[in-house]
């Protein structure tokens, strides 16, 4: 069995947690961003003159929905790029 230092496990832990990260935080909003469209198509049809207020209501919604993969991105990007644990635990 080969050994690993510490930073070297770190940083491998890292990149799995990030991957499983970043999978989940756009399959999560890009599900729900599918079931917010398919719930406004429902709307739209049973009442074409509300129209307007359930599309705004939608692009509202889908903004706040993509936001919040762009924090995971975020989040994600700092963990592999500047990585807080190793300054942390071997500054």
């Amino acid at each position: 069995m080969w050994q690993l230092d510490s930073p070297t496990l770190i940083t491998i832990l890292t990149i799995l947690a990030s991957s499983i990260g970043i999978i989940l935080g756009c399959i999560v909003p890009a599900l729900m961003e599918g079931k917010a469209v398919q719930k406004a198509l429902d709307g739209i049809t049973r009442q074409p003159d509300a129209a307007d207020d359930l599309r705004t209501t939608l692009l509202i919604s889908m903004a706040l929905l993509e936001s919040t993969a762009i924090y995971v991105l975020l989040v994600i990007l700092v963990l592999l790029f500047a990585n807080p644990l190793l300054d942390r635990f071997f500054g």
